[in-house]
């Protein structure tokens, strides 16, 4: 917490030096436009097989009935969330790397943040039930149509949403409830918190404690569901007589905790770590475009190639449309 407090001190009331901006700048990677051509190149291609891969996997589990279970419904709503996700950074992002006006409104920039927090926080609690899901799926297979009923598979997925906008909001208002008078350039390619932070003139003391706290505590009870349900799950395993069996259940069990590590591996770094001056913002740029943006590409490849009902339903789709 040392370096949490050092970082707070770092953030003291400016003053003020004009009127408040009503327009913020995203200066992102470089200036370079030769190298913003090939950046825009490289992130259309991977948004466009991010859109491809996820939205894909959302009309495979509707189309397929073999699908028609809790765990596919988990997935899809996933892959829907990925597909959302992308889509509030990317546009900007791309008509970034080719305009000259790389300005995004005060109020396009709260709506930016509302969106991106609200789908990557829901995305959190998802993955928690996700793991929930296979526990009981796992543990006690004969009563898991009871146990993961609609009513308690819709009830978590709602619940997810709801978790991950109040988080949104709470963020969103105190981030915006700020003045900023310095300076209306971002360091960074959309309105995340810390360089919106970095930018004020008000105290952020506040702010940067709702970041640590909250992040923190979601992911602390996120990632606990996850080790506990993966520790039945293990002990499930361990009691299993049939190689068969202990592959498949590795198989499905493996991708979701393939996709479980990367993501909140990204955010613990991003949010949940002691901040100091040693930290750069262009690092932190690095790391939020990865998961922002990488992350929700890699899922639909982490969810379907190690899934053989996922790649069944594939082949039939595709055999439907005559490829």
């Amino acid at each position: 917490m040392s370096g949490m407090a050092s970082d707070l001190n770092l953030h003291r009331v400016q003053p003020n030096n004009g009127t408040e901006v009503t327009v913020f700048v995203l200066m992102g990677f470089t200036d370079n436009f030769a190298i913003q051509v090939l950046l825009f190149l490289l992130f259309l291609a991977i948004y466009l097989f991010t859109l491809v891969g996820n939205l894909g996997l959302v009309v495979l589990v509707i189309g397929d009935s073999r699908l028609h279970n809790p765990m596919y419904y988990f997935l899809s709503v996933l892959s829907f969330l990925d597909a959302c996700y992308s889509s509030v950074v990317t546009p900007k992002m791309l008509v970034n790397f080719l305009s000259e006006d790389k300005s995004i409104s005060y109020y396009g920039c709260a709506a930016q943040m509302l969106l991106f927090v609200t789908f990557g926080s829901t995305e959190s609690f998802l993955l928690a039930a996700m793991a929930y899901d296979r526990y009981v799926a796992i543990y006690n297979p004969l009563t898991y149509s009871v146990s993961m009923s609609p009513r308690v598979y819709v009830s978590l997925i709602v619940g997810s949403y709801i978790g991950g906008i109040s988080h949104s909001c709470i963020h969103t208002f105190a981030t915006f409830s700020l003045s900023f008078c310095a300076s209306n350039k971002i360091r960074h390619v959309f309105c995340d918190i810390p360089p919106l932070l970095a930018i004020s003139c008000s105290d952020t003391r506040t702010n940067q404690i709702l970041l640590f706290y909250f992040v923190g505590s979601i992911e602390a009870v996120t990632i606990l569901i996850v080790l506990i349900s993966y520790g039945f799950i293990l002990l499930a395993i361990l009691r299993m007589r049939s190689a068969e069996g202990r592959r498949k259940v590795f198989s499905t069990c493996g991708s979701h905790l393939t996709g479980v590590s990367i993501y909140h591996g990204t955010i613990l770094f991003m949010y949940v770590r002691p901040r100091s001056s040693s930290y750069a913002l262009g690092h932190d740029m690095i790391v939020s475009i990865f998961y922002t943006i990488v992350i929700p590409m890699l899922n639909p490849i982490i969810y379907s190639l190690r899934n053989k009902d996922v790649k069944e339903a594939m082949r039939k789709l595709l055999r439907g449309i005559g490829l």
